[in-house]
């Protein structure tokens, strides 16, 4: 017996099965580097890594050792050659 038409059966009713473009447009921007830090709690010893598309990889365990990664991180965000314009492609 035919049930006349209409969606065919597996599809939720009011579910738009059409793929929608992106509510929100990029800007042209991407992630480069990621700083990732962990600190458990209280008395817990903190840690973290430094990871960059470049190549760089860094990490340190204890209060100091991640002080000085986090300053050595935005070091880096000036030194980094996927953030500084090479002279071919600034020219062109």
């Amino acid at each position: 017996m035919s049930t006349g038409g209409g969606a065919p059966k597996g599809v939720a009713e009011g579910v738009l099965s059409a793929v929608r473009p992106d509510q929100q447009p990029g800007d042209g921007r991407y992630p480069v580097a990621w700083l990732h830090i962990t600190a458990p709690g209280r008395g817990a010893i903190p840690a973290a890594t430094s990871a960059c598309a470049c190549g760089r990889d860094r990490s340190a365990v204890g209060h100091r050792k991640v002080h000085d990664l986090i300053a050595d991180h935005t070091a880096h965000r000036e030194l980094c050659p996927l953030r500084i314009p090479q002279e071919g492609r600034a020219a062109a």
